[in-house]
């Protein structure tokens, strides 16, 4: 079903999943709008405002050479005016238009900030493509080169655009005034592009000696204390709205207002770090880039209270731990970890060039901050990020709080509150099972119908893939594809979705998940109730699960890894109902080769030079057709980030379930 964002019905749907609570915020917030709509003030004066959160001495000696040097080729080229967004390739970055979207050559229109049809696109035009250039992060990066080098050229540059972007985007005025989490994260951008260009003679004429600067930085926090994300939209947004807040008013706290925006912003943080991540510290949205963004939104926060000496909750840094070990813990032996839910290349903040891995720069400042465990992979690669975090957060020992959690003596792989588990094997196999709830909150705005789906990599290489995210926005028909049942690598019946989707980031009904039985090659979960028998042999890793997301039928699913064999076996079953039409899907990787013959497909590719092989056999029951590249039906694409997508094989056998054997497919490497 396509439906339309903003439609009468989708506002419908929309309130049917808010409480009285909720409501009744969304309400005031209403009434607010109208009230501001002729009320803009132009903020207290302020006088003598001084910065002074800056880098310990000796910081910028720390960044390794040869991130160093990417960071530069990268703001060389963003000198140059050369940037890509979400597989867009912009020119225009020297003199940017910052209500353009090259993507369909739209200009978003003028006015109220709160009259702007943002997710319109063919009013505005793709509103990632908008926004994404005003987080100003390109502009951290341009500062951290003129940190790196000293040469001016990169902070004049900055000094011209930021002045640019606050001329063209008065207070309330125009679409980058929306969104909380835009706001937010363009308020950290903006503390650190200070700090970075501390030693430039122009930096306080920029900022706290221009009553431009100042008025914008006191209107972004007005706006933030005024509209947080409520309720059923309390996700990584509210996050980014408050570590925004909390650093503004941290490193720019010259405002009669700036203890108060940063108490309640620190509270905030406090709260929704808690809400947002489960015990075993997996993000509760279950799509890993949400993970990513919020471990940096809390990290970048956390360096802005000890620059200024503001006490933070032990609890703070507690889910920061938790979250960093949990990362450690999920990755693949390449750094790499699930392709979960949605992802749409949101990062909290970036000092760094490309070609800089994003999962080893936070595993490098989780060591730094909190120090690694013997279990934790190896990190050979450097960033910029992490020297600048880990000059500014204390250690964690030194908190005084390193006694109050327990950290996994070995390494976790079954996470029974989200639901997911980790098989690994020999050659590098893993494979991640999911088991967890639908998505957070009860709009599960970021989750797929992705019920019992199975990831697996071989070193690295995605071999049964989930094919990720590409769009939000403006394309219903890819939204839907990319986070269907179908989608994934799983059991669709009756040509339906598990969970009941009422619009691009709305579920109406969610697919419930349990986990029956858990038995890994590492550790043994001994908390789930087994209702299947299963005993380790010591090399056999084993997992089963059901959800209940077709009336009248539930859906079980068993996964075997055994280690001598280097064999996985997947064995579904339809259990209870009539008899159901089934498509079982498998989406292999980009670099997978694929020759598939009746019911048995040869896998090929290379890695490292290296010619690899695995034989895929398909569940004789069913009849199998490999589709590549289809777009009417899209079928048979991977997106390897947001904007972004292309050609791969993708596997379907059609049949039925009508109460008989399971359908068994087992995936064997070659030693």
């Amino acid at each position: 079903m396509t439906v339309n964002s903003g439609s009468p019905g989708w506002y419908l749907r929309r309130l049917s999943r808010m409480g009285p609570r909720e409501v009744g915020g969304r309400a005031g917030d209403a009434v607010r709008r109208r009230r501001w709509r002729s009320a803009r003030p132009d903020g207290p004066s302020v006088t003598g405002a001084r910065f002074t959160a800056v880098l310990p001495a000796g910081t910028i000696a720390e960044v390794p050479p040869d991130a160093a040097k990417r960071l530069v080729a990268e703001a060389d080229r963003l000198m140059a005016g050369h940037a890509e967004y979400f597989g867009v390739d912009r020119d225009d970055l020297a003199d940017p238009d910052w209500w353009y979207d090259p993507k369909t050559g739209r200009r978003a229109p003028w006015g109220y900030a709160f009259d702007v049809p943002y997710r319109n696109e063919d009013a505005v035009g793709d509103i990632k493509q908008i926004w994404e250039l005003s987080r100003h992060q390109y502009l951290t990066v341009l500062a951290a080169a003129y940190a790196v080098t000293g040469n001016e050229r990169y902070a004049e540059r900055v000094a011209e655009h930021l002045r640019s972007w606050w001329a063209g985007n008065a207070p309330l005025r125009g679409v980058h005034w929306t969104s909380g989490i835009e706001l937010g994260i363009r308020l950290l951008s903006w503390v650190w592009i200070r700090r970075l260009l501390d030693g430039w003679p122009g930096a306080a004429a920029l900022f706290e000696d221009n009553p431009v600067a100042l008025r914008q930085i006191w209107h972004h926090q007005r706006w933030l204390a005024a509209f947080p994300s409520r309720g059923s939209s309390a996700n990584n947004h509210v996050v980014a709205e408050a570590a925004g807040q909390f650093a503004a008013a941290c490193a720019f706290g010259w405002f009669p207002s700036s203890a108060r925006w940063r108490a309640d912003a620190l509270r905030s943080l406090e709260v929704q770090l808690r809400n947002n991540t489960f015990d075993s510290g997996l993000n509760r949205e279950l799509a890993t880039e949400y993970h990513g963004l919020v471990l940096e939104l809390g990290l970048a926060a956390v360096a802005e209270a000890d620059a200024a000496g503001v006490p933070v909750p032990a609890s703070i840094r507690r889910v920061l731990l938790r979250m960093t070990d949990a990362l450690a813990a999920v990755v693949d032996n390449r750094l790499r970890p699930p392709r979960q839910g949605d992802a749409d290349d949101g990062h909290g903040l970036v000092v760094d060039g490309e070609g800089t891995d994003r999962w080893a720069s936070l595993l490098a400042t989780g060591d730094a901050v909190f120090g690694r465990l013997a279990w934790w992979p190896a990190v050979t690669g450097t960033d910029v990020r992490t020297p600048l975090l880990a000059a500014l957060i204390r250690p964690y020992a030194e908190n005084g709080t390193a006694p109050a959690v327990s950290r996994p003596e070995s390494r976790p792989a079954h996470f029974a509150d989200a639901g997911m588990t980790i098989l690994r094997g020999p050659g590098e196999i893993w494979c991640r099972c999911d088991g967890g709830p639908h998505g957070f909150l009860s709009i599960a705005a970021h989750a797929h119908a992705d019920a019992l789906s199975v990831e697996v990599r071989h070193d690295g290489v995605d071999v049964l893939a989930d094919p990720g995210t590409y769009c939000y926005h403006g394309q219903p028909e890819w939204r839907q594809y990319f986070r269907s049942t179908l989608g994934h690598n799983t059991l669709q019946l009756d040509g339906g979705d598990q969970s009941v989707s009422g619009g691009p980031f709305l579920w109406t009904r969610h697919a419930r998940s349990r986990v029956l039985a858990v038995d890994t090659s590492d550790t043994s979960d001994t908390s789930v109730t087994s209702e299947v028998s299963e005993v380790s042999d010591g090399g056999t890793a084993r997992w089963c699960a059901e959800h209940d997301g077709y009336q009248r039928s539930v859906h079980r699913r068993r996964v075997e890894l055994t280690t001598a064999s280097q064999e996985l076996r997947v064995v579904d079953e339809v259990r209870g109902g009539p008899r159901r039409a089934v498509r079982l899907a498998f989406h292999l990787g980009p670099a997978i080769a694929a020759d598939l013959v009746g019911n048995r497909a040869r896998l090929t590719w290379t890695r490292d030079g290296e010619d690899r092989s695995a034989a895929l056999d398909l569940p004789g029951q069913l009849s199998w057709r490999a589709h590549r590249g289809e777009s009417d039906p899209p079928l048979g694409w991977y997106s390897p980030g947001f904007g972004r997508k292309e050609p791969t094989t993708t596997l379907v056998g059609t049949g039925f379930a009508d109460g008989a054997a399971g359908f068994t497919t087992v995936l064997r490497f070659r030693g």
